[in-house]
């Protein structure tokens, strides 16, 4: 809602002076669109010139090359990605005689003075900033809305009605408002021209510890994050884009949701992953039920897994046995047993110990050696003999695999692994819960699970053939044992996307970790998140009252964990800008009732149009949601989203029948985190609550959701306060 006092003076706007305002900012835009095309010229020239400086054939010419084709394809992405829309701002400044204008990036005329202020740059900052209380020395505050490089319309505020001009025009009911009305696609939008005060300040946060943004539904939390990142990246860019920017979301829906809101504000260089991607290597969509989900998701997994990957290799040979000289020389099950622990004593990781394992069990043998003629030709001999003797290395590499944390996971599909591993730890029927999971493929909450394993397993060294013999036993190539699908089918599975995944430990740490929906991860998954930001600063988005995670307590303390010693900023959003006020005061209504203490932001808009609740039997849900979904499409010009439980979701796609999906996709209620459609169907929410113990908040999550218009369909409404 525009804050422009009513009392503003301005002269009467009709149809042709918004004509000719629209005329004299699309001349300024062109001029400005052809600096950009100028500039894009300059950077293919540059990339064409490096490209020629590998034709002088020595190594300095390829070095000049790369470096020059870098940055020019670098600058490039930058240009075309803020192609659309490149100008959207001006200022009319009480002590300037000409306009600033504001826009995606920076940009400078031939003469090098300002065309176009970066709206990341000090100097935008009251774009933002300014309100109709304190101008900031802004008298007149303009959006400009364009397709493409055409301005098709103006939204002005005016805040400074005092030092206003009699002359000047001021058009239109301000931007917010005009913004909020906007048909949604399946494609988050920047929100860079219409940014609010309290948003601004978070996204201008300092860049140090942890900036942490709370608020309510629809308060735009995910959409200031990003912001955030992308201002941070142009704050100090050699340490972020250097160090890497990780945004993680709560699902690949949501991340494609997302993925266009950086590049449009010219950042290209931030890695975006769902929770199923963050561990290179593994892409999991699926989640497992939420009794399971639970399960792996709690800190009490640490223990499990700590266990496993110290314990004995599944069918690695439990003695050994070999004649030397006069001796027979054994090594018993408990001896075996007993080295193991030695090796792994004080945090030792098994990979990483892997090449002392030869000269461990080497010792241990000749402590068996008694006899005269062993003892006569003294140990280097009896050493050289054992690394020699191929019975002697096969058992070393059968007893001392080098694994990785698929191998490892898939330990635990062994009921007898399990449950000694599980002992004192999970309850009978969580064991058997976690078992049944382990014969499907990977889920999203598997995902945290190889990542602890990764590290309690350690990377492969790297050996040196030349000072080892035995280098060859502990290389970095894994040995195949079965994996869980293969003990499910008795032979190799291929994996997602062809190939079964490899594991590694790589440089994890990023300089910047954005969290979205972070209510909703478990103590692993926190884990996993924290490695990859151990030094570097956080951005964290999230609404308590949204959480799907059902042990809020001890999700807090592996979040603390993983931001110890970080300084903590706090930012809180207090508007409701997506749904419309009849929508939210049914979803606000279910919140009073049913979650303590949630945050209910103020909404803004109203459209007149109360949300339906109706009771619909079973038999005609079909036809019901049939109707609902069309008339939705109907009326609105935007996304219809459809919302039915887990149990229910090939049937709806059944009942909606062919359709283009991208405009009305069926959803199970978790997948709508951070997304928002126009228009909602709701299919028996009853069944949603019932779905898991946090159920009443992702169905409060649900009816957020809609912008426009909702409908909620199903036998029974016990849900409804």
């Amino acid at each position: 809602m525009s804050d422009r006092p009513s009392e503003a003076r301005s002269r009467p706007v009709t149809d042709d002076v918004v004509e000719q305002e629209i005329k004299h900012e699309q001349s300024v835009v062109d001029r400005i669109y052809a600096r950009l095309e100028a500039a894009t010229a300059s950077a293919r020239a540059l990339a064409a010139d490096g490209h020629a400086r590998a034709r002088l054939g020595n190594e300095g010419g390829l070095v000049e090359r790369d470096a020059m084709v870098f940055q020019a394809s670098k600058r490039l992405a930058t240009l075309n990605a803020a192609h659309d829309g490149l100008v959207f701002g001006r200022l009319d400044m009480l002590a300037d005689d000409d306009a600033r204008y504001i826009g995606r990036l920076g940009l400078r005329d031939e003469d090098h003075e300002i065309l176009l202020i970066d709206w990341r740059a000090p100097a935008a900052s009251v774009f933002y900033q300014a309100t109709a209380q304190d101008p900031l020395g802004v008298v007149r505050r303009r959006v400009l809305q364009s397709s493409f490089d055409t301005v098709v319309g103006i939204e002005d505020d005016l805040l400074d009605a005092e030092h206003a001009s009699d002359d000047l025009v001021v058009v239109g009911e301000g931007a917010l408002i005009a913004s909020l009305t906007r048909s949604r696609d399946r494609s988050m939008h920047s929100v860079v021209a219409t940014i609010q005060k309290e948003q601004d300040d978070a996204i201008r946060a300092p860049q140090k510890g942890v900036t942490t943004i709370s608020g309510g539904p629809g308060t735009g939390k995910t959409v200031v994050a990003l912001h955030r990142a992308a201002f941070l990246l142009y704050t100090d860019r050699r340490r972020f884009e250097g160090g890497g920017v990780l945004v993680v979301g709560p699902n690949a829906v949501f991340m494609s949701y997302i993925e266009r809101v950086l590049p449009s504000l010219g950042e290209t260089s931030v890695s975006l992953r769902a929770l199923g991607e963050v561990v290179d290597g593994v892409t999991a969509r699926r989640h497992d039920r939420p009794v399971v989900a639970a399960i792996k998701g709690s800190s009490r997994m640490k223990t499990v897994l700590r266990r496993t990957s110290r314990g004995p290799v599944p069918e690695a040979p439990t003695s050994f046995r070999i004649f030397y000289r006069d001796d027979v020389l054994t090594l018993t099950d408990r001896e075996l047993n007993a080295l193991r622990r030695t090796l792994l004593s004080s945090g030792q990781k098994r990979n990483r110990v892997a090449p002392k394992v030869a000269d461990e069990l080497i010792d241990a043998l000749w402590r068996k050696a008694t006899g005269d003629r062993a003892r006569e030709h003294g140990f280097d001999e009896f050493a050289h003999t054992m690394r020699g003797d191929r019975e002697f290395t096969d058992f070393a590499r059968a007893w001392w695999p080098v694994v990785d944390a698929v191998d490892v996971y898939a330990w635990l599909a062994d009921p007898e692994r399990l449950s000694r591993d599980a002992r004192d730890v999970l309850s009978r029927q969580e064991i058997d819960e976690f078992l049944e999971s382990l014969a499907l493929d990977f889920s999203v909450e598997d995902v945290p699970l190889l990542d602890e394993l990764r590290y309690l397993l350690g990377e492969p060294p790297e050996p040196d053939p030349e000072d080892d013999p035995l280098a060859d036993l502990y290389d970095e190539t894994v040995p195949e044992l079965s994996t869980v699908d293969e003990r499910r089918t008795g032979g190799p599975v291929p994996w997602r996307g062809g190939e079964r995944p490899t594991l590694s430990i790589e440089d994890d740490g990023y300089a910047h970790v954005l969290v979205d929906e972070a209510q909703d991860l478990s103590p692993m998954q926190w884990r996993m998140i924290g490695r990859r930001g151990r030094y570097a600063s956080w951005t964290i988005v999230g609404d308590a009252a949204q959480s799907s995670w059902s042990l809020p307590d001890e999700a807090a303390s592996a979040r603390s964990e993983a931001l110890t010693g970080k300084d903590q900023n706090s930012f809180h959003l207090s508007t409701n800008y997506r749904n419309s006020r009849e929508i939210f005061d049914l979803a606000a209504e279910l919140a009073r009732a049913a979650i303590p203490g949630a945050d209910l932001p103020n909404a803004v808009r109203e459209t007149g149009v109360d949300p339906r609740v109706r009771e619909v039997p079973i038999p005609a849900l079909p036809e019901a949601v049939r109707e609902a979904t069309a008339a939705l499409a109907d009326e609105l010009d935007g996304t219809i989203g459809v919302v039915a439980p887990v149990d229910r979701l090939a049937e709806v796609e059944a009942w909606l029948g062919e359709r283009d999906t991208e405009r009305i996709p069926v959803l199970e209620a978790i997948d709508t985190k951070g997304l928002e459609f126009d228009g909602i169907v709701v299919v028996t929410p009853d069944e949603i609550v019932a779905e898991s113990e946090a159920g009443i908040r992702t169905l409060y999550v649900v009816l957020t959701r809609a912008t426009q218009q909702l409908d909620i369909l199903g036998p029974t409404h016990d849900w409804h306060p």
